[in-house]
């Protein structure tokens, strides 16, 4: 098997198993997808400025039909596990616009109220000038999304953002973490971070 801790023996063959093997279909579904499209081994630079020996292309899953409906599925049912629906979910674009596009329509196929964002990384030069853009007002209970979580940087920016704007961050949803102190960034803030996949499920261990 490919994925991760606990571990077991049988016949001398060491098992890792996912930490997700009871978890949802979707998330079951979503780890094998991210494991066969999003997964690259070699060397790159990330957008933190580290160097690691994989990379993670979220995008391969989250702009695929089936993995955009994965996504937002696995993100609805996370959410509901954790109580009441955010009144929206979005991010920092434009890593996270396909995520809120799938979570946003998924929800509209189940009749739920739930709106979506953007975080402008710069404001526009003309109309409103505004960085967050979307349906949502001051005093709403929003989820930030990201599509890969290394240290936590981006959304850190988008938190900031939206904050200022004057919503009310709840927590951060990733769909994919490496693990790389990302969790310990957003707790610093009074944020919790829930993640649909993480390395460990790919069997790899941060670097």
């Amino acid at each position: 098997m490919t994925l991760s801790a606990p571990c077991g023996r049988l016949g001398g063959i060491v098992l890792r198993m996912s930490t997700h093997t009871t978890g949802s279909p979707a998330i079951r579904e979503l780890v094998g997808l991210v494991e066969s499209k999003a997964l690259r081994r070699g060397t790159f630079r990330l957008a933190s400025g580290r160097e690691a020996s994989f990379y993670l292309d979220a995008k391969q899953v989250v702009l695929d039909a089936h993995g955009a409906m994965l996504v937002g599925r696995a993100i609805l049912e996370r959410l509901r596990s954790l109580g009441p629906l955010p009144d929206a979910v979005g991010g920092m674009s434009i890593g996270a616009d396909p995520i809120t596009s799938a979570v946003v329509t998924m929800a509209g196929v189940e009749g739920l109220p739930l709106k979506g964002f953007m975080v402008r990384k710069e404001p526009k030069d003309h109309g409103t000038k505004k960085y967050v853009e979307g349906p949502v007002q001051p005093g709403q209970r929003v989820v930030i999304v990201e599509d890969v979580t290394t240290t936590g940087g981006s959304s850190l920016l988008a938190i900031d953002r939206v904050r200022d704007f004057g919503l009310v961050v709840e927590r951060v949803v990733t769909v994919i973490d490496r693990l790389a102190g990302a969790e310990a960034a957003f707790s610093a803030r009074g944020i919790p971070l829930e993640s649909l996949v993480t390395i460990r499920d790919l069997g790899l261990e941060p670097e």
